[in-house]
């Protein structure tokens, strides 16, 4: 340990109270950077750890990190990062509780006491404190001073009373989400989300929701009754009634996730592999993407499972046709998705794309956000057309198997 901590020193890795920091011997002295500074009490932990420039760790509290993959000023002011990966300028308060299939990209902060998982921030989407936020992909804002908000105290319910997690929310969406020019998403504080759902861009949620469902038109500010009667019914959480909106729901996430990582192998690609540091984020990151679409179907299959049980109870469901079609066409259709990510790296680009992808290449000097800024509306729709078609394909799995 001591000799890595030399060499870490030697390199201009700044350890503050070195004694105090314990780094395992698989972590990989060159993958620090110069600039780095460990505050006391630090753990690092793993061969796939990496740490870009003037990142800062354990500022506000002790920090341990597990092969985690950070870019270029990332401040992790103190709390538990495992198996996620944080792209330049992501900020977390202390207390922080990130859970492994983590992807925050450039500009995304989470202030202190936030517990995640399973969890994607597009560009500039901030999470305030006290936050349980898993199973969910965020995007929305054009900068820093205008972004996605979720607002303290707010939870993303993903566990259902059938004890099933196939509850993925998305908030805003890939296809137009990574063209960093749609409007803004606010969910307020001291609120809530049931999974599954789906929001639109520049939806505004007021604090104290607890909100279900779906609301798919953009740019309004919604409001719904909370449930103000009294409820008390035979309930049995090994029958499920319908189930078409939590496929449709689960499809529409692992299209998106398919859609983005594709946006990593063609256009990310172009801007992240030049740097040591940036290529070990560019890696994590699809990871990242792979871990999540492994838990997606994980999640499908103990749907699936629960599905099963269910119709195999006495006394007839009113259902049993919805759910007897999902059982047939699901095995089919799980092929189908996982031949689709495993043939991710030979998947054909249109030559429009491919096109527009070139043009990217050449204004790579001008850094990712300001290149994907500066396309015409025309190229940019053709690009989130391109990304749409996968979502699309995903979509309509469980119709053609």
């Amino acid at each position: 340990m001591m000799l890595i901590k030399k060499m870490l020193a030697n390199k201009g890795v700044k350890l503050i109270t070195p004694e105090t920091i314990t780094i395992d011997s698989d972590v990989k002295p060159e993958s620090f950077a110069p600039g780095t500074v460990i505050h006391p009490g630090c753990r690092l932990r793993g061969e796939r750890l990496s740490i870009g420039q003037e990142c800062v760790i354990g500022a506000e509290a002790p920090a341990t990190l597990d092969n985690c993959q950070l870019g270029e000023r990332v401040r992790l002011a103190g709390g538990y990062f495992e198996k996620s990966t944080f792209l330049n300028d992501f900020k977390a308060g202390s207390s922080t509780h990130v859970r492994p299939g983590c992807l925050f990209e450039e500009g995304s902060s989470i202030a202190h006491c936030v517990g995640v998982k399973q969890t994607l921030f597009l560009p500039w989407v901030t999470a305030g404190s006290q936050i349980n936020l898993c199973d969910c992909l965020v995007a929305g804002g054009i900068s820093r001073t205008n972004h996605s908000e979720i607002g303290s105290s707010y939870v993303h319910f993903n566990f259902t009373p059938y004890q099933d997690k196939a509850t993925p929310s998305m908030i805003g969406d890939i296809p137009r989400g990574v063209l960093l020019n749609q409007p803004s998403i606010f969910l307020g504080g001291q609120g809530g989300m049931v999974g599954p759902s789906s929001i639109a861009f520049g939806t505004v949620i007021p604090a104290g929701q607890i909100w279900r469902g779906d609301h798919c038109k953009p740019n309004q500010i919604v409001l719904r009754k909370s449930v103000n009667y009294n409820v008390s019914l035979p309930f049995d959480a090994e029958r499920y009634k319908g189930i078409g909106r939590v496929i449709s729901s689960n499809l529409r996430y692992i299209g998106n996730l398919v859609a983005l990582d594709q946006w990593y192998r063609v256009v990310r690609s172009c801007f992240m592999l030049d740097d040591p540091w940036q290529q070990r984020c560019f890696n994590g990151a699809r990871q990242r993407l792979r871990e999540m679409f492994t838990e997606r179907l994980k999640q499908m299959n103990r749907l699936a499972l629960n599905i099963e049980k269910s119709l195999a109870l006495p006394c007839g469901n009113p259902f049993r046709d919805e759910h007897r079609e999902f059982l047939k066409r699901w095995e089919s259709g799980r092929e189908q998705l996982e031949a689709l990510t495993n043939s991710a790296e030979t998947i054909a680009i249109q030559e429009k794309v491919q096109a527009i992808v070139a043009t990217l290449r050449a204004d790579k000097g001008k850094g990712y956000i300001a290149a994907i800024q500066g396309l015409a509306p025309e190229p940019a729709e053709d690009l989130t057309a391109w990304l749409d078609s996968y979502v699309q394909t995903v979509m309509s799995v469980l119709d053609d198997s």
